[in-house]
C-alpha cells in the first residue's frame, strides 16, 4: 500500500494488521519494526521502491496523494505521475487487483487543480487493464485528522466561518468507516471490477454547511454562530494563510473555488452495495470522539 503513514493510510494499516493481512507499505522515513508489516523505503517517484512494493502482492491499495500543494506541479507530480508510476509497477509485477483512493473533488475537475489531477488519475487507473476499483471519499474526519482541526478550534471560540452559501451541502465520512469500505474492496469480485464508488456517513442528502458546523459546536460543547465569508474575502484569506503558514497553509487559493461550490454530496447511485458495506459511525458521535482526541492530545 501507498500512503500508509498518512491520516487515512495509517488507520488502514492498523485495520489490515488486525484483520490478519500481511502488508507491505511504502515510506519515506525510517519506521519502527512492526509485526505483519514490511516497510519499503522509497517514494512514488522511485521506480525501484515501487517495484519492491508490488512484488508478489495480491492487491495494491493506492492511498497516497497530494491534497495541498503550492503550485500545479506539486499536484501533478503527486496525483498524476505518482498514480501512473504505481499502476505501471503493479502491472510489471503481475498484480491483478488495484484499489485507488480518489476524491469527490474529481467529480468537479473544473473547480480546482486538485480535483483536475484526481480526475486524471482516475482515467489512468480505468485505462490500466488491471482489476481496478476506485473509491471517492467526501470530507474525511476522525481522531488525528489535521484538515478539519481549524473548524474545531473556531468552534471552541463560539463561531465557525463558512463558504458564502451556508445552505450548500456536503457529505462526510469517519476515517474508520472509510477504512472498513476499503477492506471490503480487497477481494476480487465481479460486481466491484471496473467500478467507481462513493461513500459517506449514510445521511440522506448530506449536511448543510451550517448544520455540520453546528454539529462540530455540539461536539465542542459550544453553541456556535456561523459566519458566511464572501468568495473575495476567502481569496484574501488564502493569501494571508500562505504568508503565515507557507506550504502548510490549510486555506489555499486552489481550495477556495471548491469550498464555495454548493453541492459536495455523494451520488446515492454510486454507493457501495449495502450487503458489502454500510457506515457504522454516527457522525455526531464521531465528531465528539474527534473533539475528545484533540483535547487529549493537546491539538486545541
Amino acid at each position: 500500500m501507498t500512503g500508509a503513514t498518512g491520516f487515512v493510510g495509517s488507520r488502514m494499516l492498523d485495520l489490515l494488521v488486525r484483520e490478519g493481512y500481511e502488508a507491505r507499505a511504502l515510506t519515506r522515513r525510517d519506521q519502527d519494526d512492526r509485526a505483519h508489516v514490511t516497510w519499503v523505503g522509497g517514494a512514488l517517484d522511485n521506480p525501484d521502491s515501487l517495484s519492491e512494493l508490488c512484488h508478489d502482492a495480491d492487491v495494491v491499495l493506492h492511498i497516497a496523494g497530494v491534497v495541498n500543494a503550492p503550485d500545479r506541479a506539486g499536484f501533478e507530480s503527486g496525483n498524476i505521475a505518482g498514480t501512473l508510476a504505481v499502476v505501471e509497477a503493479a502491472k510489471q509485477a503481475g498484480v491483478k487487483r488495484f484499489i485507488h483512493v480518489s476524491s469527490l473533488a474529481a467529480t468537479q475537475p473544473e473547480l480546482s487543480i486538485y480535483g483536475e489531477t484526481k480526475a486524471s488519475a482516475e482515467k489512468m487507473v480505468a485505462l490500466s487493464e488491471l482489476d481496478w476499483t476506485i473509491i471517492r471519499p467526501p470530507a474525511v474526519y476522525g481522531p488525528g485528522d489535521g484538515e478539519m482541526l481549524d473548524l474545531f478550534k473556531m468552534a471552541r471560540l463560539g463561531f465557525v466561518t463558512l463558504p458564502p452559501d451556508a445552505d450548500g451541502r456536503l457529505s462526510v465520512i469517519h476515517v474508520q468507516d472509510l477504512c472498513r469500505a476499503l477492506l471490503a474492496l480487497l477481494p476480487a469480485r465481479e460486481d466491484l471490477t471496473g467500478q467507481t464508488f462513493e461513500v459517506d456517513d449514510g445521511k440522506q442528502g448530506g449536511w448543510t454547511q451550517a448544520s455540520f458546523a453546528k454539529a462540530i459546536g455540539v461536539a465542542m460543547d459550544r453553541n456556535v454562530s456561523t459566519i458566511g465569508i464572501p468568495k473575495a474575502l476567502l481569496r484574501l484569506g488564502a493569501k494571508a494563510d500562505r504568508l503565515v503558514r507557507g506550504d502548510k497553509a490549510k486555506l489555499t487559493e486552489d481550495r477556495v473555488s471548491y469550498f464555495c461550490h454548493d453541492d459536495w454530496t455523494i451520488d446515492p447511485q454510486k454507493r457501495l452495495p449495502s450487503q458489502l458495506w454500510q457506515p457504522q459511525v454516527e457522525t455526531r458521535d464521531g465528531l465528539k470522539d474527534t473533539a475528545n482526541w484533540y483535547r487529549k492530545n493537546n491539538w486545541l
